[in-house]
């Protein structure tokens, strides 16, 4: 007996709760322009959403939307530089489409004048001057090039190349030829090899090892 009565209160309840529950709202194509007040003009990605969801769409370059919604739902519209506005769709709708123009009022805002300075005050910018390092221009970079000292030093710093090599050869070589059959020269009156010498020197190659 207790068990056909509780079976019977579970009947009556859920009968209850199905009867509260509303039923499903009708899916509508909601479509539209966005335009402004003033001039009519289309407002393109605007964001529009259902309230209360994640549903909704953006307008395109000519301010054009269109998507699924509900009857009854609040629909919200947001751009960039106009006041947000909203629209509810109606709940008596009889068609399975809704259309519409939406107008959004531009929202100006006026922002007080600001003067911008690059220092804070005129000691710190005068640190800042005295203590700028400037890297060097084409002209100083040219003059350090030119630098007679710098040059001779990378001109000393530099090995023979080939011609040089190939010219200093052919002179011993006719040299050779040039004393053959005859007593051996001094080299004391060789230019060669007093340059041979001061390239030896100048390395320090008769330093005591």
């Amino acid at each position: 007996m207790r068990l056909i009565l509780a079976l019977s209160l579970l009947l009556v309840l859920c009968g209850h709760v199905r009867a509260q529950q509303p039923k499903d709202r009708k899916l509508v194509q909601f479509s539209g322009v966005v335009v402004t007040g003033d001039s009519l003009e289309p407002v393109p990605f605007t964001s529009i959403l259902t309230r209360g969801s994640y549903r909704g769409t953006i307008s395109d370059v000519y301010g054009y939307f269109s998507f699924v919604a509900q009857a009854g739902d609040t629909i919200e519209f947001a751009a960039v530089g106009f006041k947000r506005g909203q629209y509810a769709i109606p709940d008596s709708l009889h068609e399975s489409k809704y259309s519409m123009i939406h107008v959004l009022t531009p929202d100006t805002v006026m922002l007080r004048p600001l003067e911008v300075y690059p220092w804070p005050s005129k000691e710190q910018f005068r640190e800042a001057f005295l203590a700028l390092s400037l890297s060097d221009d084409d002209y100083q970079r040219a003059l350090k090039h030119l630098n007679s000292a710098e040059a001779m030093q990378r001109m000393e710093n530099l090995p023979p190349d080939a011609g040089l090599a190939a010219h200093y050869q052919v002179a011993m070589e006719n040299t050779r030829i040039y004393n053959q059959g005859m007593a051996p020269t001094v080299n004391l009156f060789n230019p060669i090899a007093w340059a041979q010498f001061v390239q030896a020197w100048k390395a320090g190659k008769f330093k005591k090892q």
